[in-house]
């Protein structure tokens, strides 16, 4: 059994229903990815959640919720003082934004300790992190993460990427960029977003972004474009993909994660990377679609 590891900060999802009431659920872009790819996997694969959660009764909803989807629980680590984050999702037109309560996430202990991140990660044969899980960190624990996944790569491991820069969680706009440059360069497969992109790094368009991403190392690199055209990368094959279906969304919430679990799956199951990424396309069309980040099994 090969295993899928996502590492990062789960939370508490509110998402506004009927007749004024709130929703809530489990969500957070690494484990959306590891809920579309749970789904999306090849047979002889596995799914784990490796974050840091808390005692306290929100927390406590994580395991059980993770189980029913057959995400593996025994990655998830404890934090005596600190709880669960939260955050709340307002859509308009389709297009969502965020309030978040997460300045005491226990998952921004992740890599206060090395040697418990090293269990969390040890054995994974595909590692997927993103741009949030290095900003929820204190610089040492940057650093301390960027080792950990030095050495798991050197054991084996392949790693995906994706930036997903928010900027606000970071301290300042150079440290993204140091940060996310230098997980560049640990990263085999990088699936970063345009407009992103070129908010922080100036690129002029998704070509100059791929390039970017190419020559830190990535060998498979995908560029998300809301939809648009698709630059890709993957075993020395470049291509741009065109005239994809453009879908009127509902909640665009979670579409770039479920691209990527749905991408990952194509992967490593030895998909070309054109039908790959049109199966990508085709899973993140279906969620935009739906309300909130998690799509039910069986449904994309």
């Amino acid at each position: 059994m090969k295993t899928f590891v996502a590492l990062g900060e789960c939370m508490v999802e509110l998402a506004a229903a009927e007749g004024g009431l709130w929703q809530m659920g489990i969500a957070g872009d690494t484990l959306n990815t590891a809920w579309y790819a749970r789904a999306l996997l090849p047979e002889g694969w596995g799914v784990a959640y490796a974050t840091v959660i808390g005692r306290d009764a929100f927390s406590e909803r994580v395991p059980p919720f993770l189980a029913g989807a057959g995400i593996a629980t025994d990655r998830v680590a404890r934090h005596g003082s600190r709880a669960i984050g939260l955050y709340a999702i307002s859509v308009t037109g389709g297009e969502r934004s965020f309030s978040y309560w997460r300045d005491s996430s226990a998952a921004r202990t992740l890599a206060d300790d090395p040697a418990r991140l090293a269990r969390l990660i040890d054995g994974a044969d595909l590692l997927h992190v993103s741009g949030i899980t290095l900003a929820i960190l204190p610089a040492e624990g940057r650093r301390t993460l960027f080792a950990a996944i030095s050495t798991a790569r050197e054991a084996g491991t392949r790693v995906s990427f994706d930036p997903n820069i928010r900027p606000k969680l970071w301290e300042s706009a150079g440290a993204a960029r140091a940060a996310i440059a230098e997980m560049a360069g640990l990263a085999d497969i990088a699936l970063p977003s345009f407009d992103d992109e070129a908010a922080l790094f100036g690129d002029a368009d998704t070509a100059a972004t791929l390039a970017r991403y190419a020559e830190a190392g990535a060998e498979t690199v995908v560029v998300k474009d809301g939809g648009a055209a698709i630059e890709a990368l993957h075993a020395g094959e470049r291509l741009r993909l065109d005239g994809l279906a453009r879908a009127v969304p509902v909640d665009t919430t979670g579409a770039g994660d479920s691209f990527n679990g749905a991408l990952l799956a194509e992967v490593v199951a030895g998909r070309a990377i054109g039908p790959a990424v049109r199966r990508a396309h085709e899973v993140a069309s279906r969620v935009v679609g739906h309300r909130g980040a998690l799509m039910p099994f069986g449904t994309f």
